[in-house]
């Protein structure tokens, strides 16, 4: 099920927009997307939250930027007060006025940096979350200028959460050539997703980065953060998700198609980073 373009409208008075919905019973499944930048946070609901490839669990506070385009949607199974409505509240900005910010004031280059990252989607630390939490509750309350400022306010805040975590698999953007200049890293990265549905050899890895083997593995992750494999899997993966969500290719053809001989083997590493099968994650976007 391709995702549906939400369009997002702004108020005469201001330059971003926001709503505040209370949801009873449910959130329901809404797989949408839409050129802004989201911010969400959701209150008294527990359920599943889907950001692109991503299938994971949130709870009460979750708070989510979500970069421009980047289909998501949540979907409920329980509240925490069950005498309340789920309550989701969610902040909207065209790219060119983060541009406008971010290029103009010198002071809020961490923001930019931010939403930079806020391209896999980032969910916030608990820590980061309790910091905004009361800002983001009472700026559906002020007048328009305020409620500006407060937003600055809690995008900085935001942008210094260290323990923000990247939702989505890393860039499926292959390059066709590996380029003759560039560091190490960005000649391996360049190589892997061009070539991650193939047999990935840590040789010819290691001779892209002029290194040994275990030099390029203490390189890759202390860049990536993940080890090869894992890295390889995310966006074998995340491939994957694409296929299923938006395809009705038959899952086996799926699984060669993004570099996995056994169909045994890709069904136990898609569950053991989705949660899901493939058939019953392909199950949610067919309802």
């Amino acid at each position: 099920m391709k995702p549906y373009l939400e369009k997002v409208t702004v108020a005469d008075d201001a330059s971003w927009s926001m709503v505040r919905v209370l949801r009873d019973p449910t959130i329901p499944f809404e797989w949408h997307h839409h050129p802004e930048y989201e911010l969400t946070l959701t209150l008294n609901s527990r359920g599943r939250r889907f950001v692109g490839d991503h299938v994971g669990g949130y709870d009460d506070g979750d708070l989510v930027l979500l970069g421009p385009s980047l289909p998501h949607t949540w979907s409920s199974s329980s509240k925490i007060d069950g005498g309340r409505p789920h309550l989701v509240m969610v902040i909207w900005f065209r790219p060119e006025w983060a541009r406008g910010l971010t290029g103009l004031l010198t002071e809020l280059r961490p923001v930019a940096g931010l939403l930079e990252r806020s391209a896999r989607g980032l969910k916030f630390s608990q820590g980061a979350t309790g910091r905004v939490r009361a800002r983001i509750e009472a700026i559906f309350d002020k007048p328009p200028a305020e409620r500006l400022l407060d937003l600055i306010s809690v995008l900085l805040t935001l942008a210094g959460d260290d323990e923000a975590e990247p939702l989505t698999a890393p860039s499926r953007s292959p390059s066709s050539t590996i380029p003759a200049s560039g560091s190490r890293i960005d000649r391996v990265l360049d190589y892997l997703h061009a070539h991650y549905t193939d047999d990935l050899r840590i040789d010819r890895l290691a001779r892209l980065a002029a290194l040994s083997p275990s030099g390029f593995h203490r390189m890759f992750t202390r860049h990536t953060h993940l080890t090869l494999i894992e890295y390889v899997t995310r966006l074998r993966i995340g491939e994957a998700c694409a296929l299923l969500a938006e395809e009705d290719k038959p899952i086996a053809h799926i699984a060669e198609l993004v570099g996995y001989r056994s169909l045994a083997n890709f069904g136990r590493q898609f569950k053991a980073l989705k949660g899901l099968t493939p058939r019953e994650y392909r199950g949610r976007f067919a309802r």
